[in-house]
């Protein structure tokens, strides 16, 4: 049984910054590797990185490549999402989801129910 809950989400300018944190409770947090996506209206859900159990390995969408940088801190059982150059094009609700790093939201097993980042031009 895990729950996650996102927060940091928010207004920003283009090419601001925001940090989004994903809070886990439950069993065996450091065991499951997460993930965040996004989701703009009308369009489906889509991967934006991933982490695995430890943090030594990553990996990014092509859209957010060295923009995102996606971390986890096991002890506070804490995954984020550090956003730099934020575009319009980011604009979504972002979730957080845990036991995969797979590109395919089906492949997930839990979901955070979202935080809205929208960024103005």
């Amino acid at each position: 049984q895990v729950q996650l809950v996102e927060s940091g989400g928010g207004l920003v300018q283009a090419g601001g910054s925001l940090r989004l944190s994903c809070a886990a409770s439950g069993r065996t947090f450091s065991n499951y590797a997460m993930a965040w996506f996004r989701q703009a209206p009308g369009k489906d859900r889509d991967f934006v990185a991933g982490i695995n159990w430890s943090g030594g390995h990553t990996v990014y969408a092509d859209s957010v490549k060295g923009r995102f940088t996606i971390s986890r801190d096991n002890p506070k059982n804490t995954v984020y999402l550090q956003m730099n150059s934020l575009k319009s094009e980011d604009t979504a609700l972002y979730y957080c989801a845990g036991g995969s790093m797979a590109s395919i939201a089906s492949m997930y097993d839990y979901w955070g129910q979202g935080t809205q980042v929208t960024v103005s031009s």
